[in-house]
């Protein structure tokens, strides 16, 4: 039987990150739900994406930096006045802010969803840890269940205090459609390179930050280039440009000026997934890395590094090394370039598998529907 549903997430804020792209793609999907939006903060990226769906976007303007005791007050009357059944938050601030809120406001249905999977100091700010910590004690009393993308982050939670009974996973999903086999479109993006068609292309598309490990990944390609083995590579993401002097300065100290190209911030990710041969995930922490889907899905093989779900998102159609292990990313990138130029046959079964593991488990309609019947349960 079909449940219509009044559906109110509170979040954050809208930037452009996984959780606030998992929000937009609930919100679209045909589901018998209405669905209303709180951001704690600004409207971003997403609000006026949302609006033109449809979608009733609130914003409440609020600074984390000067936090506010009259914004549990505030949220209550809104949340009484949208009389929602569901209240699905995300992210730490939001779990918290938005449910007491909805706990003082008497909603029945309250989901928490969390995407991060480290809780350690250099990965979330001092205070994000303390919010995650005043949300492991109330795990047990305000939220029905807690949604994690990834079972590692779920594991790590659960070690900090997390209700272990209220913990469920729902994998993030994927549109099979945007993220296709598109040789037209590798071509295209290949020629505004000016790159051959012969040339191999090695690609990570992640924003600037210590942890996503630029620095192990320019380290690596430098013993693959003394080793013999010829490439070029894209780099894609937030400052991920010749302006920013700490990651200019690491390449042209090993040459890399005229072999990595720095493309910054892009809109059409499944174009650049099609014309890198091989994506490269070097990061030191993640939950659920998008990209390897995202790459997988455009029939792209990946290595990774050991962080988060990224061993069982490539089971065995990739290669796992471990973090912040330049030498090893090295001997496994050597490998797959090597398998792609002698054995084109296992290279071409490989990226079929890679596209088949993705449709299996990780369909944008498998996740819509969890999230569907974890509010209806």
């Amino acid at each position: 039987m079909t449940v219509h549903l009044t559906i109110l997430h509170i979040i954050i804020g809208l930037g452009d990150g996984g959780a606030e792209n998992v929000l937009y793609r609930l919100c679209n999907a045909d589901l018998p739900c209405r669905h209303v939006v709180i951001s704690l903060t600004d409207e971003g990226k997403y609000g006026p994406l949302l609006e033109e769906c449809g979608v009733k976007v609130l914003t409440l303007h609020l600074s984390l930096k000067k936090p506010n005791p009259l914004v549990i007050y505030r949220l209550v009357k809104m949340i009484r006045s949208i009389s929602p059944d569901v209240v699905q938050t995300w992210m730490y601030h939001a779990n918290l802010l938005g449910g007491i809120a909805s706990y003082f406001a008497g909603v029945g249905k309250i989901f928490w969803n969390i995407h991060h999977s480290s809780l350690g100091v250099g990965h979330l700010k001092r205070t994000t840890i303390m919010v995650s910590k005043i949300c492991a004690k109330l795990s047990c009393v305000i939220p029905s269940s807690v949604i994690f993308c990834a079972r590692s982050a779920l594991n790590e939670h659960v070690k900090a205090g997390y209700d272990k009974n209220k913990c469920i996973i729902i994998h993030n999903g994927y549109s099979l459609t945007k993220f296709s086999i598109d040789t037209c479109s590798a071509m295209n993006l290949r020629n505004e390179l000016y790159l051959d068609k012969d040339d191999i292309i090695i690609g990570f598309v992640g924003r600037y930050h210590p942890v996503k490990g630029h620095l192990y990944l320019i380290e690596a390609l430098e013993i693959v280039k003394n080793r013999g083995v010829s490439f070029k590579c894209i780099l894609v993401g937030n400052k991920i440009n010749w302006k920013n002097q700490k990651l200019a300065k690491s390449l042209e100290e090993k040459s890399f000026k005229d072999d990595v190209f720095l493309l910054d911030k892009r809109l059409d990710i499944p174009a650049i997934m099609n014309t890198i041969d091989l994506h490269v995930l070097p990061s030191t922490t993640e939950a659920f890395p998008n990209v390897l889907c995202e790459a997988m899905a455009c029939g792209t093989p990946c290595v990774s590094t050991d962080v988060g779900d990224a061993a069982f998102i490539i089971g065995k159609t990739g290669w796992i090394v471990p973090s912040k292990n330049s030498g090893a990313l090295a001997e496994s990138i050597i490998l797959a370039l090597l398998e792609k130029k002698k054995n084109p046959y296992k290279w071409n079964i490989r990226k079929i598998q890679s596209r088949q593991r993705v449709k299996e488990l990780f369909d944008m309609d498998f996740m819509i529907s969890k999230y569907y019947k974890c509010w209806t349960k």
